[in-house]
């Protein structure tokens, strides 16, 4: 669902994809080719939320903050399931594990890698290619090549998503058995080049 609140309407480009379920209220702006997952809340009630391109947040997300404060997501920032986005900055190319927690004024430095269920105390930074993980979070060491290469293949899947679910995702009845003509989960790694 898609709210204005106090004179302020999301603005979502048309390459972007947002899940019914998802609720996207006030100061939002969310860029071309974003995915947003079903269950997430982004709250630009009280301050404004900037999601540049290529970025995902992903199931049950939450994205807000205190008055006059902000969230903004870099381009192709990655926010992983259940995450909590309160009043931080989430560097280009980064991810955020699973159900990991970012309190107000964090910045996350481009190509980090946060862990899942990682806590984020207000008003920490932390620089570019920092694996952090832990509660309270701390830099455990730095994101490797290989470790970023890894994160930006998952994301370009995330890009691809909002395309795919504007093609083929619609409300259905479920069947009561399996058709003989389903496709196999083989076929399916195919398409993701597995």
């Amino acid at each position: 669902m898609i709210y204005e609140f106090n004179g302020y309407i999301p603005v979502i480009d048309e390459s972007s994809f947002v899940h019914p379920q998802a609720t996207v209220t006030g100061n939002v702006i969310i860029g071309k080719n974003v995915y947003i997952g079903p269950g997430a809340a982004l709250r630009g009630d009280w301050g404004e939320i900037i999601i540049e391109d290529g970025c995902n947040v992903q199931e049950n997300c939450t994205l807000h903050m205190f008055p006059g404060r902000s969230v903004t997501l870099f381009e192709s920032a990655h926010i992983g399931h259940g995450a909590i986005i309160h009043g931080a900055m989430i560097g280009r190319n980064s991810m955020i594990g699973m159900n990991s927690v970012l309190m107000d004024d964090v910045v996350i430095g481009d190509e980090c890698i946060v862990g899942a269920l990682a806590f984020i105390k207000a008003g920490e930074t932390f620089p570019s290619r920092s694996l952090i993980v832990g509660n309270p979070a701390k830099v455990i060491k730095q994101v490797s090549d290989e470790m970023i290469a890894w994160k930006t293949a998952g994301t370009k899947l995330y890009q691809q998503l909002p395309n795919d679910c504007k093609n083929t995702l619609k409300p259905c009845e479920p069947l009561r058995s399996i058709p003989t003509d389903r496709p196999s989960q083989q076929e399916v790694y195919k398409r993701f080049g597995k």
